[in-house]
């Protein structure tokens, strides 16, 4: 069968699960009165995790459906592959092994053997850190890691060190620099001493724009402060592949930590990139977030798909993207310590999904990846919540809760996930005409009066939600919920027909920066559009 053909056979399967959501419209209300135990009926549990997706357009013979499509996709076997090691990432002819990042037990592979000794290397270099035995130039002990990079060298390890700031070590505070904004890294220092501040510089290549221009700027701060180039080892470490151009910079060579090709960037915190969740909160929280990770990679290997979370999760979000005509998902963790979770998730799920192209090269034909956004509960409850009830647009949520108290504020807790209930509760039920002018009514409004302001206090209702249940928010449970989205979106990848793994689009626009910038001291290219050469003209 030709690539052509399966994408061909795809679309006509994605046509089948639009004829069943265009014969049989029904409300999130009317599934809930017809099955009583419907919320036991659709809910999961595993890794310590609960997910309640019964307040989603899903009847038992839509799942079948659904179910039916991945078993046609081959998705058991392609979860296999990804977990062998085979070449999923077809276009760069690799693996995508994070998974053998976060392996438990003795190693077995060469994989997993390069991974123990890369652990073995973190977990003496921070206690060289915590126990104040590395110096700086002036010999005094390093109280301030600045981690450079950006995109996953940098979401990945600043979300995991923010969620997990109760465990984080006295002495030592972690910093991150991303954007080349000079903004960033000016804010960040002015404030650190030089002598007692390290730089970890990430990036696989050593020449990322926004890391290297950041890393050079670091490197000037420290000698303008009487470090001299001999010293500089000092103070700076890396993650990267590019051995020469570290050790150019001034990196030892024995402060090198390795990133491999078969970890991409947006998978890369369980990696060596992870040093900085190490250096804040020490080597056993960082394990223990390795085995929760590696528990729902064992969920994911081992669960019928029926029963998988990563892959109902999956299912559901592909069903309104092509079915409902969604074009974007919010994620609303409620939990403070959360706040960036959404933003390491657009990545991982945009960056990913987000092809027009099947793994064959044939135009898919149907919508790919949806625009995922959100804050933490509730502040997002008084900005854009207004946009889920009332706005036009049928928009999925995923409700996060942590059942534990976070903080020793426990009536505040309490009013917190009386909140996230009553938010999924509410996109459910709604508020219909006659309620709301019964309300007004009741409130002492005249009859005419309640008849007017009735339509806007209309809420439609019949909007969409999971929401997942975290027992802590601790290092174990926070690690089984990155990997359940991780392996969610490397689902979604497979339901698509699309390589999860790879992201040329991304290039095209560092390409373009550098003849932009090259150009700005010289002759500007005549073929060049007329509204580049005109904002070129402004700004340079």
């Amino acid at each position: 069968m030709t690539s052509e053909t399966l994408t061909l056979s795809r679309a006509s399967a994605i046509h089948q699960l639009q004829s069943h959501f265009e014969k049989h419209k029904w409300s999130l209300r009317e599934l809930f009165a017809t099955d009583t135990q419907r919320a036991e009926n659709f809910s999961l549990e595993a890794a310590g995790i609960y997910l309640d997706y019964s307040k989603n357009h899903l009847r038992q013979d839509t799942l079948q459906l659904l179910l039916g499509y991945a078993e046609d996709q081959g998705l058991s076997e392609q979860i296999s592959a990804l977990l062998s090691g085979a070449n999923v990432n077809n276009t760069e002819h690799r693996p995508a092994l994070h998974t053998a990042l976060r392996f438990q037990g003795k190693p077995q592979t060469d994989h997993e053997h390069a991974v123990a000794d890369c652990r073995t290397q973190i977990k003496r270099f921070a206690e060289t850190i915590h126990n104040q035995s590395w110096l700086g130039f002036s010999n005094k002990p390093i109280r301030h890691i600045v981690n450079i990079g950006i995109g996953g060298s940098d979401l990945g390890p600043r979300m995991v060190v923010e969620t997990l700031s109760p465990w984080h070590k006295k002495g030592v505070r972690v910093h991150f620099v991303a954007n080349i904004d000079g903004a960033d890294l000016n804010d960040t220092l002015k404030n650190l001493d030089p002598e007692e501040t390290l730089f970890i510089i990430a990036s696989k290549s050593f020449s990322t724009l926004e890391t290297r221009e950041n890393a050079l700027s670091a490197r000037r701060w420290m000698l303008a402060a009487g470090c001299n180039e001999k010293q500089l080892a000092q103070h700076f470490v890396a993650v990267s592949s590019n051995i020469v151009a570290t050790q150019d910079f001034g990196i030892a060579p024995e402060n090198i930590f390795p990133m491999w090709d078969w970890v991409g960037g947006r998978y890369s915190l369980w990696s060596a990139i992870g040093l900085p969740i190490v250096l804040a909160c020490g080597y056993d929280v960082y394990e223990q977030l390795l085995q929760g990770a590696h528990s729902m990679d064992q969920h994911f290997a081992n669960a019928p798909l029926q029963k998988n979370l990563p892959v109902i999760m999956a299912l559901i979000q592909f069903w309104y993207r092509q079915c409902w005509n969604t074009g974007s998902q919010v994620v609303l963790p409620y939990a403070q310590r959360l706040a960036k979770f959404p933003a390491w998730l657009q990545q991982l799920d945009m960056e990913s999904l987000g092809k027009s192209v099947d793994k064959d090269g044939q135009a898919l034909g149907y919508p790919s990846g949806s625009v995922i956004w959100g804050t933490e509960g509730t502040n997002g409850q008084h900005s854009f919540h207004q946009l889920l009830h009332q706005g036009t647009d049928l928009i999925p949520a995923d409700f996060i809760a942590v059942k534990e108290p976070t903080s020793e504020l426990h009536e505040q807790h309490r009013w917190l996930l009386a909140c996230c209930i009553s938010q999924s509760q509410a996109l459910l039920r709604g508020k219909s005409l006659h309620e709301a002018r019964q309300e007004l009514e009741k409130a002492g409004y005249t009859h005419r009066e309640a008849h007017t302001l009735a339509p806007h206090k209309v809420v439609p209702g019949n909007r969409p939600s999971n929401t997942l249940i975290l027992g802590k928010l601790d290092p174990h449970h926070l690690g089984a919920l990155l990997a359940l989205y991780e392996h969610k979106v490397y689902a979604g990848g497979c339901l698509l027909g699309i390589n999860p793994f790879d992201q040329w689009g991304v290039e095209l626009g560092k390409q373009l920066s550098s003849k932009i910038y090259q150009a700005a001291d010289g002759e500007v290219p005549n073929d060049w559009d007329s509204s580049t050469r005109a904002l070129m003209k402004k700004l340079l």
